[in-house]
């Protein structure tokens, strides 16, 4: 059975079925409302009920106290609907509302995705979930007291595992670790989330994604956001990469674009190979999306990659595509410092 839940003071309204809480059926709409242990016990999704049912489920009596609930107050993260429901709770919708926290992470899984790049999935403490942008980023955390950058490849609703896209560097501090020491269950520490690259949901432009090299793993997050929130804006996404091996995920891009009228995906190669035996586009990726719009005065451009190519992409857009300075927002990736 489903019911209506209108939050309040936003009005934004959301389906949730009976047997999910209120946090799980908005993340799965896309509408990001506060969290932080999505278990009952921190009480950072506290919000009230100023209308309607719900079953407080785990709600922890430490973090909801009998009075709480008695005064319409809710753990939204435990929280059911038996009703229609009117809540008051405030939306996630920039960075700066997400609390930044240093955590400790398992090592779940590490799988080599092409022969210098390693996908590492991290498994949070039970009690714990990190709450970030579609796009963030988050630092490892080393030893020496150094930190190490690597944007968030999983999308906010799909945050069972923090998934990682981490090329190796010859001779680079944590890099080398993860190629040659790293195993499953090994314990890290990492601070987060970071940065304003992440998903203007105010905007109705149509957007292209640009990505070099593991410049996919941030576009990746951004784009299931918006798929989960049924985001009706046209995408295209662009990848780039030197030889066909650099596009260590080509089947998810892939499967977005069957499944979903609305999303393109243009692989680029700058030096296919032989073997590659390549018949689609080649040479620098931005150049690409440039062939393809020529006016990119109603877009907003999403890009990820090394320092030259943002660079050049942002000067090319502006001056060749006649793209807002505005509405081109970018993470570099620099490989030589580890991120």
């Amino acid at each position: 059975m489903s019911f209506t839940v209108t939050i309040q003071p936003s009005g934004h309204t959301l389906a949730a079925e009976a047997d999910e809480s209120v946090l799980e059926a908005a993340l799965r709409q896309g509408l990001t409302l506060p969290y932080g242990c999505r278990d009952g016990a921190c009480g950072a999704c506290r919000g009230k009920v100023l209308a309607g049912e719900v079953d407080h489920g785990k709600a922890q009596i430490h973090a909801l106290s009998e009075a709480d609930r008695t005064e319409g107050f809710a753990l939204f993260c435990c929280a059911q609907p038996r009703s229609d429901l009117t809540i008051e709770s405030r939306e996630v919708r920039k960075a700066g509302d997400i609390p930044v926290k240093t955590l400790p992470a398992r090592v779940q899984q590490l799988v080599r995705a092409a022969p210098d790049v390693m996908v590492v999935k991290l498994k949070l403490p039970a009690s714990e979930r990190l709450q970030f942008l579609a796009g963030q980023y988050i630092d490892i955390l080393l030893k020496d007291g150094k930190r190490r950058s690597f944007s968030l490849a999983n999308a906010p609703h799909d945050d069972e595992f923090l998934e990682l896209h981490i090329r190796h560097v010859s001779g680079g501090l944590f890099t080398e670790q993860v190629f040659s020491t790293m195993k499953e269950k090994d314990i890290l520490r990492f601070n987060g989330p970071h940065g304003t690259f992440f998903l203007r949901e105010d905007s109705k432009k149509p957007m292209v994604m640009v990505a070099g090299g593991t410049g996919f793993a941030p576009i990746k997050s951004v784009v299931e956001h918006a798929i989960a929130e049924n985001c009706d804006r046209p995408i295209t996404v662009y990848w780039g990469g030197r030889s066909l091996v650099d596009l260590y995920q080509m089947e998810v891009a892939e499967g977005w674009a069957k499944a979903h009228a609305g999303i393109r995906f243009v692989p680029v190669l700058a030096e296919p190979t032989a073997s590659d035996c390549w018949s689609g586009r080649s040479g620098f990726v931005h150049r690409a999306v440039m062939a393809d719009f020529p006016d990119l005065s109603g877009h907003q451009v999403y890009a990820c990659g090394s320092p030259a190519m943002i660079a050049a992409a942002k000067r090319d857009f502006r001056d060749g595509c006649k793209l807002p300075e505005n509405e081109f927002f970018a993470d570099s990736f620099d490989f030589a410092n580890d991120k």
